[in-house]
């Protein structure tokens, strides 16, 4: 069901309401009150994390959580906006506190430098949401499965060069409202031929929806059964970048980073043993993933960080907020062809 809200929560100060007037009245009073009850955490601190960092502080959540151990390098300053130009060698979660606080001073911002892979259980249950970037495959599996009983809303994204995606898990059972043209009725003057079977739109007047989607697992959306003939049926619409992702997950698994520009050679070597080796595994041939995936895949672009970082923030709202339908399960983003794609892997 709809979150309800508190009594202590419905009063909304005038500063507030100045601040967040656009939203108010685009998603209504009650989704931007849910927003400002709910905390955030935010794993990863580079070009995608800045820009969901960017606009959770700008849509008004509570709290949000900046979670980054590593220090800051000239690449990194690079990718995102949030860290100042004299920061090298200083934790990237701090760096970017000042700049990301001074978005919007009634948001409580805070830094984290631990490694989030130490963390333990109980650290992540303090969040209505988690969005995990740069982080391997096992950590983001281990946090989707430990919140799937506390009602957490997990989601995970990443930048590899022109190719970006986001992945959601809301629960099985994810209620919203969508705001729909009210269907009025007919007057008795016009109940004779075909367009009186056809229901009357009003357009200048709406009516909200209760609905429901369902979500499942990452490990159940990275696991797919491609043997499956129904699965098989299906190969020739699944974006390639489904399987990218598989390759890029491993390359990180396995190297510990993501591939460097630096290293091209040796890593784009590896990249195409690492696709027939995912590929061959899954009973699928090579040739979904032609060859030259390998030069398009280095580095994080900051226009595919910002489309991407935009979905991402833009979903975390909607699931808080409990206002419009989610993207069902995953958002990919092809640079080079300047499109994106939603599709959902997983059992219905």
């Amino acid at each position: 069901m709809i979150d309800t809200i508190e009594k202590e929560d419905n009063i909304i100060s005038e500063e507030e309401a100045a601040q967040y007037d656009r939203q108010i009245r685009l998603w209504g009073l009650d989704a931007q009150k849910r927003l400002r009850g709910s905390r955030v955490l935010l794993v990863g601190l580079r070009g995608l994390g800045a820009e969901v960092a960017k606009n959770l502080i700008l849509a008004g959540v509570k709290g949000l959580t900046l979670l980054d151990h590593e220090q800051v390098t000239e690449e990194s300053r690079r990718a995102q906006f949030l860290i100042p130009v004299d920061a090298d060698g200083k934790n990237q979660a701090r760096a970017s506190l000042e700049r990301a606080q001074f978005l919007n001073p009634m948001v409580e911002v805070k830094a984290d430098t631990d490694p989030v892979e130490g963390k333990p259980d109980d650290f992540f249950f303090q969040f209505d949401a988690i969005c995990l970037t740069r982080c391997s495959k096992d950590l983001m599996v281990r946090v989707d499965q430990l919140c799937a009983s506390r009602n957490i809303k997990v989601f995970c994204g990443d930048v590899f060069g022109y190719h970006g995606y986001m992945f959601s898990d809301l629960g099985q059972e994810h209620h919203y409202v969508e705001e729909k043209p009210k269907v009025v009725k007919r007057s008795n003057e016009a109940n004779d031929g075909p367009e009186a079977k056809k229901p009357k739109v009003d357009p200048n007047e709406t009516t909200m929806v209760k609905k429901t989607a369902s979500f499942c697992s990452l490990k159940e959306a990275l696991e797919v059964d491609w043997t499956n003939e129904k699965a098989k049926s299906n190969l020739k619409r699944i974006p390639a970048d489904y399987f990218l992702l598989q390759v890029l997950l491993k390359f990180r698994t396995d190297k510990g980073r993501d591939p460097q520009p630096d290293s091209f050679g040796e890593d784009s070597h590896l990249l195409l043993q690492i696709r027939d080796d995912v590929l061959e595994t899954m009973g699928l041939s090579s040739e979904l993933l032609p060859n030259t995936f390998v030069s398009y895949c280095f580095s994080e672009m900051a226009p595919v960080s910002a489309v991407v970082g935009g979905v991402l923030g833009q979903e975390i709202v909607k699931a808080l907020s409990q206002r419009d339908a989610p993207h069902r399960n995953f958002f990919f983003f092809d640079g080079l062809k300047g499109s994106g794609v939603v599709d959902y892997f997983g059992s219905k």
